[in-house]
């Protein structure tokens, strides 16, 4: 079962004046995809544990990497998880029921030669007139013969007369285990025979399941339109980590599915968790390989070096790729410490049996951290060698300001928040009391922030600002049916804001990031320098990819309606 979608609380919301309180979303909720035993293909399945991943995709399996991927999550600390698995080629098993003079053939939803099925057919409470009825058990089981059930399912009166309510190929869409294949008889299945006086009897599946073979980048992206591949994600409503295990135990991700994830990472407001190629086997490797690297993104995170851990099925320590670890890892630090600080002491290292494939020397980790490569260590290092983590926006070349690991993630919180804990503004009237309460709303949210530590200015004013108003709800976007919310916070320096505008319209919610006056932190006022960006406009943080341009009015348009202070705008703002 995937996670409840988010919803904001609301708190005396009729009364006036009264807040509805921006609750805070989760950030520790990792994703997988890749290859596994058995189980659904391209669903997103939410998971607990490593019991519940056995219970669904089958547990370790020597051909996925996912498999070993997710154990280590949970090891080290993770707790839930949301699980896609792709096939190459590989083929469910199928279910052949009897009739009087054919057969109705169903096939299993889950791939592979270890999905095990069986099914019941019987006429309990139905009328012998009605010969087109009849009632229908279908289980999962461990294995061939096996009385351990994993999964089961009841369809009572099916029909196999096209057109009625409970036409058999039309329920069974909605089945965990089975669909229909092939046409269906006129003629219902007939009994299942018991094995035995005392015990009911079960029709097994056929040994015709397929596993397939290696999946390969094109199975693990998928098709956005078929919802399937990473696209599968869509369906689940939390997303804060993304891990593509290695394809197989000797072939890495390739660069289309990096790029692919990454930007369904943007798109999500989740990290992206990178392994590092198997051939950076050293520090100088790995420093060498990341000058040529291809993949950039604000919105990844690379970990270094692989990891060795106990292989329960072949007996012995292997390496593996970390971004199951450091996704763990992440999780378990995000219970202890907020979002936005860098983790200490023994939070910050590997659990009992993982440690790194190889040591690290001090004299190379803050060439490899300061490259975007983080290191994972099973001891505590001296706080003089100690480094915060990086993105891959990081490195010589990085011109980004969002280099910082802890910064973004900081930022991927907030517009998730705002953007979700305001979405009532769409069932308001699109006016200045909506806006002025939406105002206030966010500003207590990034106010109790403030006050746990959060920014970079010594006071509130200097740290965060909200703007929604008629500035930036015109005219053109009330027709539309849009209400937009401007918000910024100082991510690093006093002043210096990193800022966003959340759009709520009937066709969805988004937030996205815009350019407004950064460079305040010499200003006596804040809100000076904010009211003067906002004449200015405010400009798209990347025009090219953001189709849904936010059209300010020019200064002439709007000097009548916003009052400024009665004083010259200090030189360095403009």
């Amino acid at each position: 079962m995937l996670a409840e979608p988010f919803d904001s609380r609301i708190v005396s919301a009729e009364a006036p004046g009264s807040l509805r309180v921006i609750a805070r979303a989760a950030t520790n909720i990792a994703a997988f995809v890749g290859r596994a035993l058995k189980g659904p293909v391209n669903q997103a399945v939410m998971v607990r544990s490593f019991a519940d991943y056995t219970r669904v995709f089958g547990g370790l399996w020597q051909p996925s990497t996912l498999s070993y991927a997710v154990e280590q999550f949970f090891e080290n600390g993770g707790r839930a998880a949301v699980i896609v698995r792709v096939v190459n080629g590989a083929r469910p098993p199928t279910l052949t029921l009897p009739t009087s003079g054919g057969r109705l053939q169903l096939r299993g939803v889950g791939a592979g030669s270890r999905e095990f099925l069986r099914a019941s057919v019987d006429y309990d409470g139905i009328d012998s007139k009605d010969t087109h009825l009849f009632n229908l058990v279908v289980q999962r089981v461990r294995t061939a013969g096996s009385e351990a059930i994993e999964d089961q399912e009841i369809f009572r009166r099916l029909s196999v007369k096209p057109g009625m309510d409970r036409f058999v190929a039309d329920l069974l869409l909605e089945s965990r285990l089975v669909r229909v294949q092939g046409s269906v008889p006129t003629e219902r299945p007939t009994r299942t025979p018991a094995a035995n006086a005392a015990v009911i009897g079960y029709t097994p599946s056929n040994p015709d399941g397929d596993d397939g073979g290696p999946i390969t980048d094109y199975d693990i992206i998928g098709s956005a339109q078929a919802g399937t591949g990473i696209f599968a994600l869509q369906a689940a409503p939390d997303i804060n980590l993304l891990c593509i295990p290695p394809l197989t135990r000797d072939a890495d991700v390739g660069l289309s599915t990096l790029l692919v994830a990454g930007r369904f990472c943007r798109e999500r407001r989740a990290l992206l968790i990178v392994d590092p190629p198997s051939t950076w086997a050293s520090s100088a490797a790995a420093l060498d390989g990341m000058r040529h690297w291809p993949f950039r993104s604000e919105d990844a995170a690379m970990f270094f070096p692989r990891v060795v851990a106990f292989d329960r099925l072949r007996g012995r320590f292997e390496l593996f790729a970390p971004c199951g670890v450091a996704a763990g890892m992440i999780a378990r630090c995000d219970e202890t410490w907020p979002v936005w600080a860098a983790a200490e002491g023994d939070d910050a290292i590997l659990r009992p049996g993982l440690r790194p494939a190889w040591t690290v020397q001090n004299a190379d980790r803050a060439r490899l951290v300061n490259a975007g490569i983080n290191l994972l260590q099973s001891v505590r290092i001296a706080p003089k060698f100690a480094a915060s983590p990086r993105t891959l926006a990081s490195g010589s070349a990085a011109v980004s300001d969002w280099r910082y690991l802890s910064a973004r993630r900081l930022a991927l919180f907030i517009m998730t928040c705002i953007e979700r804990g305001t979405r009532w503004m769409l069932l308001e009237r699109n006016s200045p009391s909506t806006w002025l309460m939406a105002k206030a709303q966010v500003e207590a949210f990034l106010d109790s922030l403030y006050a746990e530590g959060a920014f970079a200015g010594r006071t509130g004013e200097h740290s965060y600002f909200v703007v929604c108003d008629d500035r930036i709800n015109n005219e053109d976007t009330m027709r539309a049916g849009k209400v937009n919310l401007a918000f910024g916070f100082a991510a690093s320096r006093p002043g210096e804001y990193h800022a966003f505008i959340v759009t709520h319209q009937p066709s969805g919610s988004r937030a996205r990031p815009i350019t407004v006056n950064r460079f305040a932190n010499y200003s006596p006022s804040v809100d000076l320098e904010i009211e003067s960006s906002i004449l200015r406009g405010l400009v798209p943080h990347n025009p090219v990819a953001d189709e849904d341009t936010v059209r300010m009015p020019k200064p002439e348009e709007v000097e009548a309606t916003v009052k400024m202070p009665p004083r010259q705008l200090p030189a360095e703002s403009i």
